[in-house]
């Protein structure tokens, strides 16, 4: 019987709009997609996410990725605020679920940064049952670390458990544990998959 739901956070309850973000700021299209090759796109961003290094290391990091555009790099990503927005469908999904009998969960590569510059994104976390945001771990998913420090931390069967996420690899390491992944591409789509796994067992 599935118990628990866990979520995502990034493109799941809330948009990680990078690319407009950047153009709002005054870059055009080709730049925005210049400084997102340089820092969101690449495996630098998971060091962000994981929350060890320092924002200058980070910074470097992101600078060595494409140093003709390290002036537009630094104004890009200094303030973050307005790059990951709630979904408005957030908040009622956590509560239906809740009312449903489930427990709810996070589990996100989040970084510190992000969390405290668009902290209106993650109106949904005062609601759920508990959760870990990466940066405070200093551990990333698809580590099966991070999967197993929520289990242990909330007591959870990976069996009763059902795992939304946008990003196939993350779901493939929750399914190895034995957890329940669907792959996030719209609420509709992975409600009617958690149907499907439930199978009208509610707990």
């Amino acid at each position: 019987m599935i118990k628990n739901i866990i979520f995502d956070i990034g493109n799941v309850l809330a948009d990680f709009r990078w690319k407009e973000f950047l153009m709002e700021k005054g870059f055009d299209e080709y730049m925005a997609q210049r400084i997102g090759d340089a820092t969101v796109n690449t495996p630098t961003w998971a060091e962000l996410d994981r929350g060890v290094w320092s924002f200058e290391q980070l910074m470097q990091g992101f600078i060595a990725n494409d140093p003709e555009i390290a002036e537009q790099i630094r104004d890009g990503v200094a303030d973050m605020s307005g790059m990951v927005t709630i979904r408005d469908y957030a908040c009622p999904w956590v509560q239906e679920l809740q009312n449903r009998g489930f427990r709810v969960y996070y589990l996100s590569n989040f970084s510190h940064k992000v969390e405290v510059e668009c902290e209106d994104s993650l109106a949904f976390i005062p609601l759920m049952d508990g959760g870990i945001l990466s940066y405070r771990e200093q551990l990333v998913k698809p580590d099966e670390a991070i999967y197993l420090r929520l289990l242990e931390r909330y007591d959870l069967n990976p069996n009763e458990c059902i795992f939304l996420d946008d990003t196939g690899v993350n779901i493939q390491a929750a399914n190895v544990l034995g957890i329940h992944g669907i792959v996030f591409k719209s609420k509709e789509q992975a409600m009617h998959d958690m149907e499907q796994i439930i199978g009208g067992n509610e707990p």
